[in-house]
């Protein structure tokens, strides 16, 4: 394929952006495989995590004439290696990656041929396929045989001898009906399934590619939509206790049988432990849904027609899947569901004891008021006494000056006299108070 040019050499465009090339490209990333039958195609898919690409890369150095391999040429996820006379395919997914050994099939298993003796005729270095880094999702052999598809009799007669006496699940494969597919889903003790392809000697091998190609990612989508029904059935129990907890929490919210605070804490644990099962196991849930999703495409794609008497591929493993994937569906949304009701029952929590905080607040403002009332009445009281004791030290102040102006002759009565000052000294008195008050209240009110 010719590179994109630079955007420097179309002046007929503005600059690309950064991902234009990238996105562009990634309909080409994966390019179709093209099959020459009869042959043999060997699939191993390993879960990649804690498997760097270096560990791959190294691996797949091991292949004769690949020494040189470099991790910058798996830097796209995919590479064809030639690995004269087979081609080996590495694709490296977001889970898992997948190793793909394209061979011709030896003419003596045309016929049918044991596991091990098929294995054996493996065109790979001793112990390369075991030495993959990773741990195995599927390892599939699948093989592609020419025979007339006219004559159904004769082809379920072919590939019988490659199953022994294990029920058979075929289809018709194709609109014009150009191959059949058929397996019986079963580990051999070598831990490979087997799948055989039967198609016409004018079969193309762009076509063959295809249909082994859609059947391998069919049996890898199936085994991985199926991990999230381990992980759904262990939830079960917890999710059960933890709703039987929580119907406890709200019949005691209900009827106000314990203290707030240690129904707070109550449910606190017990949002922590359906917060932590979310984390922890709702990844898994949304990665079974696209890959379900993924082998219901896969199924539509091999267009399938029945053989007569025989289950088809699709119709097996949607009869086997469906369960299962409800039983992950049901079990995610009742995660889903048991959260959202620990958050409302948090709220209703929340709200009693914000209910329950603002009426010790009103109380507490009610005492206080009650307490400023007192100590207004208090100061009222004070300020009158204030009054009267300093009216009594200015009346003595006014005696004493009427006696001194007595003795230097002034004739004045001076307790006459101040007596009948008493009520205007009083009254000052009040004035003088009252003008003082209210220059403070006037100080510390807002403007």
């Amino acid at each position: 394929m010719t590179p994109s040019a630079p955007s420097s050499a179309r002046p007929f465009l503005p600059p690309d952006d950064g991902l234009r090339s990238t996105l562009h490209n990634e309909v080409h990333a994966r390019p179709q495989a093209r099959i020459r039958m009869p042959a043999l195609v060997l699939y191993v898919a390993v879960f990649n995590e804690g498997v760097s690409r270096e560990q791959e890369c190294a691996h797949l150095r091991l292949l004769p004439g690949q020494q040189d391999l470099t991790t910058e040429q798996m830097q796209g996820n995919f590479l064809r290696l030639r690995v004269e006379p087979c081609t080996l395919k590495w694709e490296r997914h977001s889970e898992f990656t997948r190793y793909s050994l394209v061979q011709p099939l030896p003419e003596q298993a045309l016929a049918g041929m044991g596991d091990a003796e098929l294995l054996a005729s493996v065109l790979l270095p001793a112990g390369w396929l075991g030495g993959i880094p990773g741990r195995t999702v599927a390892a599939i052999q699948l093989l592609l045989l020419h025979g007339d598809l006219r004559d159904p009799a004769t082809c379920l007669a072919q590939a019988k001898p490659w199953f022994g006496t294990q029920p058979l699940m075929a289809s018709v494969l194709g609109a014009s009906a150009h191959s059949w597919a058929l397996t019986d889903f079963m580990l051999r003790p070598s831990g490979f399934e087997r799948i055989v392809v039967i198609a016409p000697l004018d079969t193309s091998q762009t076509r063959a590619g295809r249909v082994s190609q859609r059947l391998l990612e069919l049996e890898t989508y199936r085994l991985m939509a199926l991990r999230g029904l381990p992980v759904a059935k262990e939830l079960s129990p917890m999710l059960a206790q933890a709703e039987g907890e929580l119907a406890d929490i709200t019949s005691r919210l209900e009827n106000k049988s314990a203290d707030d605070q240690e129904l707070l804490d109550t449910l606190v644990s017990l949002s922590a432990r359906v917060e932590r099962a979310t984390a922890t196991h709702m990844y898994r849930f949304s990665a079974t849904r696209a890959y379900e999703a993924l082998v219901t495409q896969r199924i539509a794609e091999l267009r399938e027609a029945t053989i007569p008497g025989i289950q088809t591929l699709g119709e097996f493993l949607q009869r086997r899947m469906s369960p299962a994937m409800a039983t992950v569906a049901a079990t995610a949304q009742r995660l889903g569901s048991l959260s959202e009701r620990v958050a409302r029952a948090s709220a209703l929590l929340r709200t009693r004891v914000d209910i329950a905080a603002e009426l010790q607040n009103q109380q507490l403002l009610a005492k206080l008021t009650r307490g400023q009332e007192l100590q207004l009445h208090l100061q009222t009281t004070v300020e009158g006494l204030s009054i009267a004791a300093i009216s009594y030290y200015v009346v003595s102040l006014l005696l004493y000056a009427g006696k001194a102006l007595k003795a230097v002759g002034v004739p004045l009565n001076p307790e006459m006299a101040v007596g009948a000052l008493i009520p205007l000294v009083l009254w000052g008195v009040w004035a003088a108070s009252r003008r003082i008050h209210h220059s403070a209240m006037h100080m510390v009110r807002p403007e």
